[in-house]
């Protein structure tokens, strides 16, 4: 006979928190980002470290409080049966990913996102530094690169948790006010995620860095030999 003591698990070292991050995003095609971490330095000296980002990926800056949220809404269609109150068969018909983040900084990346318009061919006024950004009449569904970042750790011993939409579109915009109250100017929006067939998915999910790869014995997981 086995007590609760004999049978239980439990791991603080393995609970984790979001401290930090950022949500980068880059123009659809630029390239997709296929690893978080590599090797650095010599072996027996080698470490983990962050990877720098392919060139294009801009960060929003600061965000709100709430940092990036994600949500995932699945769709079932069930079959139901006289001698049964549960459905006998359930198959998913649709699974769709999303990542919301309001942006506080007033800038190029976070003005076009908000306002669904190409920032290539937006200058300031000669002299006066005036923008003026015209709503186009009809938005065209424009296509993102979108990478959410968080930290976790002590320095020299972080772990990366990060999700990436490799073909995310914007679906939503959230109210923005001008007010004098505490909070900032925003630029909320949310992505929708896409499958990319040349990616393979509509979502990859990262998990890395030094104090990571110190746990994986805590998290059951195995090195590939």
């Amino acid at each position: 006979m086995a007590s609760y003591d004999d049978l239980k698990e439990l791991k603080t070292q393995l609970i984790r928190k979001t401290l930090g991050g950022s949500v980068f995003v880059a123009e659809y095609g630029i390239e997709p980002i296929d690893t978080l971490t590599e090797l650095v330095g010599t072996a027996p000296n080698q470490t983990v470290e962050l990877a720098a980002l392919p060139t294009g990926y801009g960060d929003l800056g600061y965000l709100t409080d709430d940092g990036a949220q994600f949500s995932t809404e699945t769709t079932t269609s069930d079959v139901t049966s006289w001698q049964s109150t549960s459905p006998t068969r359930s198959d998913i018909t649709a699974e769709t990913s999303t990542m919301t983040v309001t942006a506080q900084e007033t800038k190029l990346l976070t003005m076009g996102l908000y306002l669904g318009v190409a920032t290539a061919g937006i200058e300031a006024a000669v002299g006066t530094g005036e923008v003026l950004i015209k709503k186009p009449q009809r938005p065209s569904a424009r296509f993102y690169r979108v990478l959410g970042l968080a930290v976790d750790g002590d320095p020299g011993q972080e772990i990366y948790i990060a999700r990436f939409l490799p073909r995310a579109k914007i679906t939503g915009r959230g109210e923005q006010a001008y007010s004098k109250s505490d909070q900032a100017l925003t630029w909320p929006v949310t992505f929708t995620g896409f499958h990319d067939a040349d990616f393979g998915t509509a979502e990859a999910h990262f998990f890395g860095g030094p104090g990571w790869l110190a746990l994986l014995d805590d998290m059951g997981i195995e090195q590939a030999s």
